[in-house]
């Protein structure tokens, strides 16, 4: 298991952030204010993981850039807690073995502004989560 853990800090208050549902797989999660993680153990292969602080998730299996398509996962339990000036999603996912590449990843919404795209690297002129050098964090 992979145990993961986004912290967003700032004025909450302005963040468009989705309300409390029902934990259930969700659709088109990155349209909105969502964390993300993508996750590869051989490339060209990767796996996308959505987790909305509504408690909906979604997770995608690509066998290389862009082509791939939805991937049933149980609940990844996601849990949310706001405090002060931050809020903090908890999720866990299972993941293959061995050395692991990894994207961490969150689309931010805030009020009428376009959404804005948020990753330890962005390796190409516009975001793309997807771009495998964006693939930063490395697990052993």
């Amino acid at each position: 298991m992979l145990a993961l853990r986004y912290r967003i800090e700032g004025d909450l208050e302005r963040l468009r952030i989705p309300p409390p549902r029902v934990p259930a797989p969700g659709e088109r999660l990155w349209e909105h204010l969502c964390c993300e993680a993508f996750v590869a153990a051989a490339a060209p292969a990767y796996r996308e993981f959505n987790f909305s602080p509504s408690g909906e998730w979604a997770a995608y299996a690509f066998q290389r850039y862009r082509e791939g398509g939805p991937l049933a996962v149980p609940d990844p339990g996601i849990a949310v807690q706001v405090s002060g000036g931050a809020l903090e999603l908890t999720a866990s996912i299972a993941v293959e073995r061995g050395p692991l590449r990894v994207a961490l990843c969150a689309v931010i919404e805030e009020g009428d502004a376009p959404v804005s795209y948020w990753a330890l690297r962005h390796p190409a002129p516009r975001p793309d989560f997807h771009h495998p050098d964006g693939f930063a964090l490395e697990l052993v």
